[in-house]
């Protein structure tokens, strides 16, 4: 049975640059990018933050953990 994992990167300093270095980051280590959510200020147009929402298979997870063992 295949369960889906989750990973949820909070950001605070909401720039294209930020966001790009969190989304090359975790998707180097693996996960696949979901979605993202924005948190509003009233006062403003910008997000004050955002949540970056990443998913990998377990299946995927156990096959890194067989290959890190096989490893002399």
């Amino acid at each position: 049975m295949r369960n889906t994992l989750y990973k949820v990167e909070e950001v605070i300093t909401v720039t294209d640059e930020e966001l790009e270095k969190v989304l090359n980051e975790w998707v180097g280590k693996g996960w696949t990018f979901d979605t993202i959510q924005f948190a509003m200020r009233e006062s403003s147009k910008r997000p004050a933050m955002a949540f970056v929402i990443f998913i990998k298979s377990d299946e995927a997870e156990e096959k890194k953990e067989k290959k890190r063992k096989n490893k002399p």
